[in-house]
């Protein structure tokens, strides 16, 4: 499969909550969850080498309607709204349209 759409998310948590953070994002893996859905082709976690409160996410899907489909989802909308306590400021979101590359997880 191909992906369609993607986009990177910068999130920086409140001072000392950036391991919470990352294990909450990485229950998006769980299946049922929107990481683990057939159209999510790339759903990677990752943290700044400096500092420890801020956590990148990068996706891939199958296309924008199905990404923002399954984010209108009971299970995609209740991990938002667990993540929302944490942040110390909005997140910083980029889309793209993926043109080649590898994921392999």
């Amino acid at each position: 499969m191909i992906a369609g759409y993607g986009f990177s998310a910068t999130l920086t948590a409140r001072p000392g909550k950036g391991d919470q953070l990352v294990d909450l994002l990485l229950t998006g893996l769980d299946e049922g969850s929107p990481g683990a859905s057939e159209h999510c082709l790339v759903y990677l976690v990752s943290r700044s080498a400096s500092d420890p409160d801020v956590v990148h996410v990068a996706e891939g899907w199958t296309s924008e309607e199905d990404h923002h489909r399954v984010f209108a989802g009971e299970t995609a909308q209740a991990l938002v709204a667990q993540i929302d306590p944490l942040l110390a400021k909005a997140s910083e979101y980029t889309d793209f349209v993926p043109v080649r590359g590898k994921s392999v997880l």
